[in-house]
C-alpha cells in the first residue's frame, strides 16, 4: 500500500496559497461554491492543492495546513469521495457525525447537505465524480434505469475488504494520474475505462440504496466473464471488434456470453457495446468546454456511419448530436 506521506499528483498544482479567499475561490472553481473559514485569526494557511480531470471525475490532493472550517451546502452536481492520508477531519453528511481518518473515508452526495471541520494535519486524496456519470455506470450494472436517485452511507470503512479495495482502486488511478499515464490526453478509451471502473468499483462496494438490487443482479449474471466482457467493451470502445472478440476476452463462448448478458441486462452484447459507445458520445458532446464535432465524437466513440450513429443517438436520446453540443 503507498505511504501514507505521499504527495498525490504533485506534477499537477493547481493551488499553492497562504490567502483564505484565494483559496476559497480556487477551490470553487473545481468543486462548487462554498464557505471556508480559519478556526483560528492567528494560525496561517498553507493550502496545497493538486488536480487532474478525466472526462466525468477528477482526482484531487488537498490540505489546508489549518483548522478549517468548510461549509458547501450541496454538492449538486457531483458525488465527493473523501480518503484522508494523514490527520482527522469531521464530517456531518445525512444525519451522521463521522470522525475520518486513514481508517474512515467520506462519500458526499450531491442532494444532502455537508459541513467539514479540517484539522491542520489532515491531507486527504479526493475523487470527485460526476453524479449522471456515476448513474450510467450503476444503471448498466443493474441492467435497467435506477429507481431514484442513488445515495450512498457516508461512512466508507477503510479497514474493511470492500473499503480496502476502493482506497487501493483510487491511489493506483492517482498514481498512473501522476506518472501523466491517465486524463493526459494520450487514451481515451483508457481514461473512459478507469472512470468506469473506479466508479464501478465505488458502486459495487460501498453500501447505498442500490446495494440490494446490484447484489441481485449479481446473483443473476456469471459475474467473473460479464465483468471480463464488459471491461473488453468499455476499455476498447473506439476499436472494432466482433462478437467473438468479446467472448474470447471473457474466458466462454459466443452463446453462454449472450446467454449471460440476456440475464444480467436483458441485452445482447453487442447491444451493450452500442449503448456504452452511445453514451460515451453523448458524454463527448455534453461537456461544457472544448467539445469536440459531431464527427469527431462518433469516431472517439466507435461508430464509422454517421447517418446510423445519428440514428441510433437519436432513438436514445431524443435529440440529435448536434442538439447536445454546448
Amino acid at each position: 500500500m503507498v505511504g501514507t506521506q505521499t504527495e498525490y499528483l504533485a506534477g499537477y498544482p493547481l493551488l499553492r496559497t497562504d490567502d483564505l479567499d484565494e483559496a476559497r475561490h480556487r477551490v470553487t472553481e473545481k468543486f462548487c461554491d462554498h464557505k471556508l473559514d480559519k478556526s483560528s485569526r492567528v494560525e496561517a494557511l498553507a493550502v496545497c492543492h493538486n488536480h487532474v480531470a478525466g472526462r466525468h471525475l477528477s482526482i484531487n490532493y488537498l490540505h489546508y495546513g489549518a483548522d478549517v472550517r468548510i461549509d458547501p451546502g450541496l454538492l449538486g452536481e457531483f458525488y465527493l469521495l473523501q480518503v484522508p492520508l494523514k490527520g482527522a477531519a469531521y464530517i456531518r453528511h445525512r444525519g451522521f457525525e463521522i470522525s475520518a481518518s486513514p481508517q474512515v473515508a467520506t462519500l458526499l452526495n450531491p442532494d444532502r447537505e455537508t459541513d467539514m471541520r479540517w484539522r491542520q494535519d489532515c491531507q486527504k486524496l479526493l475523487l470527485q465524480i460526476d453524479r449522471a456519470f456515476l448513474h450510467q455506470v450503476a444503471e448498466t450494472l443493474l441492467g435497467c434505469p435506477a429507481p431514484g436517485p442513488i445515495r450512498f452511507d457516508p461512512q466508507v470503512d477503510l479497514c474493511s475488504a470492500a473499503g480496502r479495495r476502493i482506497r487501493q482502486t483510487l491511489e493506483y488511478a492517482a498514481l498512473m494520474a501522476g506518472e501523466g499515464a491517465l486524463f493526459a490526453g494520450r487514451s481515451s478509451a483508457q481514461d473512459l475505462w478507469t472512470e468506469t471502473e473506479l466508479v464501478t468499483t465505488l458502486v459495487s462496494h460501498q453500501a447505498s440504496n442500490i446495494s440490494h438490487m446490484i447484489e441481485a443482479a449479481d446473483h443473476h449474471a456469471q459475474s467473473i466473464h460479464i465483468k471480463r466482457a464488459m471491461a473488453y467493451i468499455h476499455g476498447n470502445l473506439g476499436e472494432p471488434m466482433t462478437l467473438a472478440e468479446i467472448a474470447r476476452y471473457a474466458g466462454t463462448n459466443v452463446r453462454t456470453l449472450q446467454k449471460g448478458f440476456q440475464r444480467a441486462y436483458g441485452k445482447s452484447p453487442m447491444q451493450m457495446l452500442k449503448t456504452a459507445r452511445l453514451d460515451a458520445a453523448h458524454y463527448y458532446l455534453s461537456v461544457k468546454r472544448d467539445a469536440p464535432s459531431v464527427t469527431d465524437a462518433a469516431y472517439q466513440a466507435g461508430f464509422s456511419h454517421l447517418g446510423r450513429f445519428s440514428r441510433d443517438y437519436k432513438a436514445r436520446f431524443g435529440m440529435l448530436p448536434s442538439e447536445a453540443l454546448g
